[in-house]
């Protein structure tokens, strides 16, 4: 679990991210805070998704932020009692190479006009990537109206 900076409006907002250890995205969040708050929402987010399976122990750089979030977690029952929180800078790699997909997709357009475009697009990115990858349960990398019903899930439009 990391987060990488996105430009919107010409100031910087953060991008948290999960990746499992062989590179899958297990899910993603844009927020305008790096605090305990917005680390403790996503490790909710992703721990409850219905794609990711209890994990053994995350890995997370030297924020500050994801101790205080995973206690709370751990006091809410929220987070398994097994699970390990490992703040290690360096063990994740896979995350940090994953964000240069998403850096080198975003540079080009020297950011986001407003936060609702940024969260659209961004969710698209990783959509693309998700697919990309072959990561969709029972959807081909060639099942196009698979691939559609997917994007339709994402973006939350009526079939």
């Amino acid at each position: 679990m990391d987060e990488t900076y996105i430009k919107v409006r010409g100031q910087w907002k953060y991008l948290y991210r999960a990746v499992d250890s062989i590179g899958q995205t297990l899910d993603f969040m844009l927020s305008a805070k790096r605090d305990a708050k917005a680390a403790k929402r996503f490790l909710k987010k992703a721990l409850k998704a219905r794609h990711t399976s209890t994990p053994c122990v995350i890995n997370v750089d030297k924020n500050a932020a994801y101790p205080s979030a995973t206690d709370d977690l751990k006091a809410e029952k929220t987070r398994p009692e097994e699970t390990e929180l490992r703040p290690v800078k360096y063990l994740n790699n896979i995350v940090e190479q994953d964000h240069r997909r998403i850096k080198r997709l975003v540079k080009p357009g020297l950011g986001f006009g407003s936060f609702h475009t940024a969260r659209r697009t961004l969710k698209g990115y990783e959509a693309m990537a998700m697919i990309r990858k072959g990561q969709i349960q029972n959807i081909g990398q060639e099942d196009v109206t698979g691939q559609i019903a997917f994007i339709h899930q994402i973006f939350g439009i009526a079939a």
